[in-house]
């Protein structure tokens, strides 16, 4: 199945390595992003809610959105670059904010959340659940009823680390189109990338 495939053998030049669960390993970022009272670099449209996901994501999807879930956690310097670097640039950020509704979730938070199924836990239980083992891993969710399943049994896909700007922005676009529903990422990736260097524009694979 290619959603299969996409949520679980996807990888790119795009993705650096990410920060796994209780290292202290990490690169070094010049900028200084704000940070929530969680220790976690925060954007201020991110959704404020009660985290029962069921209902966040029919209210994004009324607002004709797509559902994102971001794990972070405290320290975790691949999230401080996302936030300082790709969510900085206003292209990619205005096409988020204006085309996802955005949960962020702690790797290690004790917050409760109530999954697709209804199964309320902790943040970290939720994390292991789905899967989760490292930072940051962004969750994209299609539009439509879920039957009761849990996140992992209904996701497009997912970014497994930080990714470039260019293969950031375009999976967002990926799921905002639908186009999963026809093309694999990395096809999709490869086209537009394409299209765009015929079209004279540069196409910023490896740069920030």
């Amino acid at each position: 199945m290619a959603n299969e495939i996409n949520r679980r053998r996807f990888t790119a030049h795009s993705v650096v390595a990410p920060f796994a669960a209780a290292t202290g390993h990490g690169i070094g970022t010049a900028n200084a992003a704000e940070v929530g009272d969680n220790g976690l670099h925060v954007q201020p449209w991110f959704m404020e809610t009660f985290l029962e996901l069921p209902s966040d994501k029919q209210e994004v999807e009324t607002a004709g959105k797509h559902l994102a879930v971001f794990f972070e956690q405290r320290g975790c310097p691949y999230c401080r670059e996302m936030h300082t670097v790709n969510l900085e640039r206003p292209e990619i950020s205005d096409f988020v904010k204006t085309n996802f509704g955005v949960i962020q979730l702690d790797l290690f938070g004790s917050r409760e959340v109530t999954d697709f199924d209804g199964e309320a836990m902790e943040e970290r239980e939720m994390a292991r659940r789905w899967f989760v083992n490292f930072t940051p891993t962004i969750v994209l969710f299609p539009k439509g009823d879920v039957e009761q399943k849990r996140g992992p049994e209904i996701e497009v896909i997912r970014m497994p680390g930080y990714f470039k700007p260019f293969h950031f922005l375009t999976m967002f676009e990926y799921v905002h189109e639908e186009a999963f529903s026809r093309i694999d990422f990395q096809r999709y990736l490869q086209e537009k990338a394409d299209r765009l260097r015929a079209e004279g524009k540069p196409v910023e694979v490896w740069e920030n």
